[in-house]
């Protein structure tokens, strides 16, 4: 069967694991998912990332972030543009909406980026998700 939104099975798989306080998560790779991997590692939501060959297409080994006491440090993540309905925000848009918890991950011309980067290149894009 083929999945329509690998993105959303990417965000279920993190979302779910960090819940139950679950340190690795594997998920089947591809250049996108590796890129927003890079970005949440960048800012501090994942531990480690790995790649690992299976013959196929790969998988992306993901270590989760969690505190001394051990909560994790992702408290939520909601999907913004799904296949069905894209969602685009311009400038002004990223302008307004950083003042909202967490971060937003955007697919731009430029790449996958957060908002904070997108607002200080003065480009626009496709609104994956947020992260908190």
């Amino acid at each position: 069967m083929t999945m329509t939104d690998p993105i959303a099975d990417m965000l279920t798989r993190i979302r779910n694991a960090s819940r139950v306080s679950i340190r690795r998560v594997d998920i089947p790779a591809s250049k996108l998912k590796r890129k927003i991997s890079e970005v949440l590692l960048e800012n501090n939501f994942i531990r480690s990332i790995d790649y690992v060959e299976d013959g196929l297409q790969g998988i992306l080994r993901i270590r989760l972030r969690y505190t001394p006491d051990g909560i994790s440090v992702i408290k939520g993540i909601k999907r913004i543009s799904r296949p069905g309905l894209r969602i685009y925000k311009n400038k002004k848009d990223l302008i307004k909406g950083s003042k909202q918890p967490g971060m937003l991950v955007l697919s731009t011309s430029s790449g996958v980026m957060n908002e904070k980067e997108a607002i200080r290149r003065g480009i626009s894009g496709e609104a994956l998700f947020r992260i908190w």
